[in-house]
């Protein structure tokens, strides 16, 4: 059995639909907090059973019987993430799971001035150390941060925010078939893998060139320190560790962390994968039917 973590999130849900491509339901099962969340999968066959990674002894009966475990990282950051993640790679060994897939990421390290990245970095620790095999998907950086960057960039015609550098931004759709494949095709990827990236790495103005390309409508990006980013984000009400986090994000593409491109995801779907435009296009997309449910409402 294929048990799936946090399947009711974006990547999750996304890898649970292309698992039901590919096996059986009854071959499938979900863990997450909240089982009625999940009321349609187990209608389509799907297990769904309780499990919380603060709960060892939920996590251990929802990964019963399960071959590989697929562990979407922890929203929670720091110790808290950490220490979920070791529970939940405990209860993996404690029912005997064959394999974890776990959602790293591509800049996973443990001198990262984006504070996630250390937690990616001690988990994939744990991993090496657990004596279990395991994949650690080291996933670009999400698409959809792009789309957070920009905000209301398309209504407000201007993005303030630190200096940056390239990312190669990457589709949730694109990786949820990259996890599905690690999970069906057993010992494809094993271990760390490479950075499973767009084929381009593209910085803010770049971005919001192409937002502003997309919509017709002029954007200008402005640089400010990351000290008037911080005021900023506060005085919107984003908590101290939440602004600091982001701002981090900031310094780390500074360095190039997540500059990286390779072709290892392409390989693996067959296909070029999904661009920051492909991604912007259906953004602009939804916007404009949005306003346009507006105007005629």
């Amino acid at each position: 059995m294929i048990i799936v973590t946090g399947a009711t999130g974006q990547l999750g849900s996304a890898i649970v639909e292309r698992l039901l491509e590919r096996v059986p339901a009854g071959r499938i099962g979900v863990s997450l907090r909240d089982p009625e969340r999940a009321k349609g999968l187990a209608e389509r066959g799907v297990r769904v059973r309780h499990g919380d990674f603060d709960d060892a002894p939920s996590l251990t009966h929802a990964f019963e019987a399960a071959e590989q475990i697929l562990v979407v990282s922890s929203a929670t950051s720091g110790d808290a993430a950490v220490r979920q993640h070791r529970t939940a790679i405990e209860a993996a060994k404690a029912v005997g799971a064959g394999r974890i897939v776990y959602t790293s990421h591509m800049g996973s390290s443990p001198t990262s001035s984006f504070a996630p990245m250390l937690d990616h970095a001690a988990t994939e620790a744990m991993l090496q150390q657990s004596g279990l095999e395991f994949t650690s998907l080291r996933n670009g950086f999400y698409a959809s941060s792009a789309l957070m960057l920009l905000g209301q960039a398309l209504e407000t015609g201007e993005v303030e925010a630190p200096a940056d550098g390239p990312v190669s931004w990457t589709a949730h759709a694109d990786l949820a078939e990259a996890a599905t494949i690690a999970l069906t095709d057993e010992g494809r990827l094993d271990g760390l893998t490479p950075a499973l990236t767009g084929s381009e790495a593209i910085d803010l103005a770049d971005i919001v060139e192409i937002a502003a390309q997309l919509s017709g409508r002029p954007i200008k990006r402005t640089v400010v320190s990351d000290d008037q980013y911080r005021r900023s984000l506060f005085s919107h009400g984003v908590p101290g560790p939440a602004a600091d986090m982001l701002v981090g994000m900031f310094a780390a593409s500074r360095q190039g962390e997540f500059a990286a491109v390779d072709p290892t995801l392409a390989k693996l779907l067959g296909r070029p994968p999904m661009t920051i435009r492909d991604v912007l296009q259906t953004r602009v997309l939804h916007d404009a039917d949005e306003t346009h449910e507006r105007r005629h409402t």
